[in-house]
């Protein structure tokens, strides 16, 4: 497991193994998808108007994803509970990873301070990850804008 000095993934070393909790409360590890891509989306908030946008477009290219041999999987704090009505309501076809611990919100380091209705709380910074199939980190995206965004990711996944 390649690690920097402040225990960030970067851009080109391998990605540590983790494991997260799923929708459906089983445990995915980053390992089990080795021989695939991964795209890793970060996002603040289930049933939020951004974060809708951007689960719905990259439901509308899973098929095109997985013709890239990418597995899509989505991150928030929110709860496996919220994230099982997010993904029902949404009809979401790949997995949902509840981070209540903010494990791999800290790994990938997307945990900023935001100005929410003039008071300073810390969120998630909307951000992707491409991992290829080898477990390295081949793209970042930061400070996303929902719309658009899969489409951009989906290109660099078929680069791969």
């Amino acid at each position: 497991m390649t690690k920097t000095a402040t225990g960030k993934v970067v851009i080109g070393k391998k990605v540590p193994d983790f494991k997260a909790v799923t929708t459906d409360g089983n445990e995915w590890r980053l390992k089990e998808a080795a021989g695939s891509n991964v795209v890793l989306f970060f996002y603040p908030k289930d049933m939020t108007p951004g974060c809708t946008i951007e689960a719905q477009e990259f439901r509308d290219l899973q098929a095109q994803f997985r013709r890239a041999n990418t597995q899509v999987v989505g991150v928030s704090r929110d709860s496996c509970t919220s994230h099982h009505k997010f993904r029902t309501k949404e009809k979401l076809n790949y997995e949902l990873l509840s981070d209540e611990e903010e494990s791999l919100c800290q790994l990938f380091d997307v945990i900023r301070e935001k100005n929410m209705y003039g008071k300073k709380v810390f969120g998630i910074e909307r951000s992707t990850f491409l991992i290829d199939s080898e477990g390295k980190l081949a793209a970042e995206w930061r400070k996303v804008k929902a719309e658009g965004h899969a489409q951009v990711v989906l290109a660099a996944a078929k680069a791969l």
